[in-house]
């Protein structure tokens, strides 16, 4: 598809650098390159040029590099002028070039015309956003698998194998006077099954994918004083939470965003789940609800003294979301931090940090969680 506008904008973001790209597509391309640069420069290779004004003035003096149609970005004449990162400059830059008959493109434009051009399909061009917009470097590696077609590649593969047994369906109707039942064929099943489970891993890889872009959202839940913002707080790294003897002191939801292994997670800290309270509490009781319903993965804190969950842990198990229970003793120290009480408040704290930041690892990373995975945090510094 051949547009008959050229477009133009800075490449680079907004700013001051040291760099500063203007980037040009269109079938006017190769006019606005004898007029701004001169001549038009060797297709692939830097060239030197002064790119100059209507006065034949110097605007700012780099690199110009060309690529013609359709070995290029957009499958169109491309120029890119590499100058210096000023805004003026930028600036001044542009608006020549639409001085000589180009106009400012839109947003993602270039990237929308190399999609109608077939130089890229949707999951490419979306994967594209995704790479800028990538928070993590596991984000970053799974937004390059995409670019490079893998994504494009299952849902073809799926799409192939539809259409297959679709057509194998269609015929056994339209000649079911042959002697032989298709429909009843074992291997229809399996290609069925066969279907179904590359659905299953497609669907798989989408789910990853939105995960390590927008972050896995992981609600620790649990009784009051169970140890809820004791945990965040470590997760976080430092004192995100108030943390206090009297129960109910959460009462809104606390919210940090970390990393852990290049996956991003949304960590909520809730109000202590129990009946009655005054009507803050209660709100914030609803909210924490709420939030439990949307979560990605659920921890839910107990205290391993008081064991008693007060019928909360009972409907765990048919929950939708995968749960990971911890058992923790961090609320049941001695006060006295002196002699063994210090050593072992010691030891609390490093198997404390050693499930933040080790075990709850391990069960984020797990392809296929199960509904509740036990985790006990012993305070004699046995096991974790």
């Amino acid at each position: 598809m051949t547009h008959p506008d050229t477009i133009v904008a800075a490449a680079t973001p907004p700013g001051r650098g040291g760099i500063g790209v203007v980037r040009i597509s269109g079938g006017k391309t190769p006019e606005i390159a004898a007029v701004m640069v001169g001549g038009l420069p060797l297709p692939r290779r830097a060239t030197f040029a002064r790119f100059v004004d209507a006065h034949q003035e110097p605007i700012d003096a780099g690199l110009a590099l060309f690529f013609p149609a359709p070995h290029s970005y957009t499958g169109e004449h491309v120029l890119e002028l590499h100058g210096h990162g000023g805004p003026l400059v930028l600036e001044a830059l542009v608006a020549r070039v639409v001085e000589l008959g180009a106009r400012r493109a839109q947003p993602g434009e270039f990237t929308q015309r190399a999609f109608l051009n077939n130089k890229l399909d949707l999951a490419q061009a979306e994967a594209i956003a995704d790479l800028i917009d990538a928070g993590s470097r596991e984000a970053v590696r799974a937004a390059m698998r995409s670019l490079q077609g893998e994504f494009s590649t299952m849902v073809r593969g799926l799409t192939d194998a539809v259409v297959e047994l679709r057509t194998y369906v269609e015929a056994a109707i339209d000649f079911p006077e042959e002697e032989i039942d298709f429909l009843a064929d074992r291997q229809l099943s399996g290609r069925f099954e066969s279907v179904k489970e590359h659905f299953d891993g497609v669907e798989q890889c989408a789910r990853q994918g939105r995960l390590l872009r927008e972050g896995m959202i992981v609600v620790i839940a649990g009784r009051p004083n169970a140890g809820k913002s004791s945990l965040l707080n470590r997760l976080a790294g430092y004192d995100a939470a108030i943390v206090t003897p009297i129960p109910g002191t959460t009462r809104d939801i606390v919210r940090e965003r970390i990393d852990i292994d290049g996956m991003p997670l949304h960590v909520l800290d809730t109000a202590g789940l129990r009946q009655g309270g005054d009507l803050v509490e209660e709100e914030g009781i609803r909210r924490a609800q709420a939030e439990m319903q949307r979560a990605d993965r659920l921890l839910f804190v107990i205290d391993a003294v008081l064991t008693e969950s007060g019928g909360l842990f009972d409907g765990l198990s048919k929950r939708r979301v995968a749960v990971v229970v911890s058992m923790n003793h961090e609320n049941r120290r001695p006060p006295s931090c002196d002699g063994p009480n210090r050593r072992r408040r010691e030891s609390d704290l490093r198997f404390f940090h050693m499930f933040s930041r080790g075990s709850f690892r391990i069960q984020l990373r797990k392809k296929r969680a199960p509904v509740i995975d036990a985790m006990q945090i012993h305070t004699g510094g046995e096991h974790v």
